[in-house]
């Protein structure tokens, strides 16, 4: 650090201007009416149901049902194939085994004007209709129905380890099916989801015990997807609705777009502030707060290609909000820390050297504490797949599923944006101070805060 040259100030201003402008309004050509995304900016951030408007609902078999884990993933397949029917494909759906809940998202479609949430609810949660019918439409004759299969699972081929799905049927099922594949052999058998087809296979030979097997092209997802569709219209119990709420898009967007001023807003006053307090350090430190703020905006957007985009809540904006406080909180801390070791008598450039040393073991502590909050929340209220829902599963899972996700949006723009405040509020701050204050104009040291 200590030889920081005069370069550095303008080289990191580009590179922190060239950054937040990519993050803010991406990358993408048109031809016409197509176009080509290359790098995604705040238009592409995915807003949550809290934001542009949408359904959240939990659905849990009767009270008396202890539902087995294989119950609940197939009642979960039920609802994945009913929102597909519906149109509704940006979905989230979450299943807790702890506590027999399954938590369904969905938002509203653009432009949607006459969709009836409570009507698509109680669609969801209805007894899945699952049929075996002759032919390839649903029109065609009945077979068997979900009632007479007992299971299916996905399993390998013995001989060729090809993924297929096995069939269990009961003693009717069994005759049914065997008289059904003895008339069918080389024509085509299709599995029905209400009136969604799911899956068609051709009869190879006459199935007379009741055990069959599907196959063809499966790999394991695939199969195991199958079966639990397939063990879904055999379910012997109706999803219940615990809660349920929607949201106006009118009212999301509004009380987004009120929360996104006020952030600016302040972060304009606070902006002005520390640079009449602090002078050159306030200038620095609003460049690095602004490059904070572009690298919320990228772990959002999914400008990292590693990460995939990140779905915005309110709660998110408010933790972006809480954690360009802490970005100040820092600077400040700093700053005050530069002006008394000017006070006491040390050159500018120790002084900006001890104000960054002394202050960092107290903004490191405070982030380390924010960043385990983070966790925790990003543990407890998210979903059992999510990083932290993996890693920790162990001491979060009694938890279960939440259906607080907004809580989860909260604590991941709170840890992004502890991570920038070190890159940027510690890191890119001191490598701008130390390489401005080397230019004669700003060498003054009144202008970071000394005497005169």
């Amino acid at each position: 650090m200590k030889k920081v040259g005069k370069p550095v100030f303008f080289v990191v201003l580009i590179l922190i201007a060239a950054f937040t402008a990519l993050s803010f309004f991406g990358v993408s050509t048109a031809y016409g009416d197509n176009t080509h995304t290359y790098i995604k900016g705040v238009d592409d951030i995915r807003w949550g149901i809290d934001i542009r408007g949408g359904v959240d609902v939990t659905f849990t078999p009767p009270a008396d049902y202890d539902a087995s884990p294989e119950e609940m993933a197939a009642a979960e397949s039920i609802i994945k194939v009913r929102m597909v029917s519906q149109n509704i494909t940006d979905y989230e759906t979450y299943v807790d085994d702890s506590k027999d809940r399954i938590i369904v998202r969905f938002p509203w479609k653009q432009g949607e004007s006459d969709f009836n949430p409570e009507q698509a609810v109680k669609e969801l949660g209805e007894t899945a209709l699952l049929t075996f019918r002759e032919g390839n439409e649903y029109t065609g004759p009945v077979v068997i129905e979900g009632k007479h299969v007992t299971s299916a699972r996905a399993v390998l081929n013995s001989q060729t380890n090809e993924p297929m799905v096995e069939l269990n049927l009961n003693t009717e099922g069994a005759q049914l099916f065997s008289e059904a594949t003895g008339r069918l052999v080389g024509q085509p058998i299709s599995i029905w989801m209400d009136e969604n087809r799911i899956s068609s296979a051709t009869v190879k030979t006459q199935i007379p015990n009741g055990v069959a097997t599907i196959s063809g092209g499966f790999d394991v997802k695939g199969a195991q997807d199958l079966a639990e569709k397939i063990n879904a219209g055999a379910l012997p119990f109706k999803l219940e609705t615990e809660n349920f709420s929607s949201i106006s898009p009118t009212l999301g967007l509004g009380a987004r777009d009120a929360m996104v001023t006020a952030g600016v807003i302040a972060f304009i006053l606070v902006a002005l502030f520390i640079i009449l307090i602090y002078r050159m350090s306030g200038v620095v430190a609003t460049i690095a707060l602004v490059g904070q703020v572009a690298g919320m905006i990228a772990c959002l957007t999914g400008f990292f290609a590693p990460f995939p985009s990140f779905t915005l809540t309110l709660p998110g904006i408010a933790g972006i909000i809480l954690s360009i406080g802490m970005g100040v909180d820092a600077n400040v801390i700093t700053s005050e820390r530069i002006k008394e070791e000017l006070r006491n008598g040390k050159t500018l450039d120790g002084a900006i050297d001890s104000g960054f040393q002394r202050t960092f073991a107290a903004i490191f502590d405070g982030n380390i504490t924010m960043v385990l909050v983070a966790i925790i929340l990003m543990g407890a209220f998210g979903p059992p797949s999510s990083i932290f829902g993996t890693i920790f599963s162990p001491i979060f899972r009694w938890f279960g599923a939440s259906a607080t996700g907004a809580i989860y949006s909260f604590g991941y723009t709170l840890i992004v944006g502890v991570i920038f405040n070190f890159i940027m509020g510690v890191t890119a701050s001191r490598l701008m101070l130390k390489s401005i204050s080397k230019f004669k104009p700003f060498k003054k040291a009144w202008l970071y805060g000394g005497d005169k």
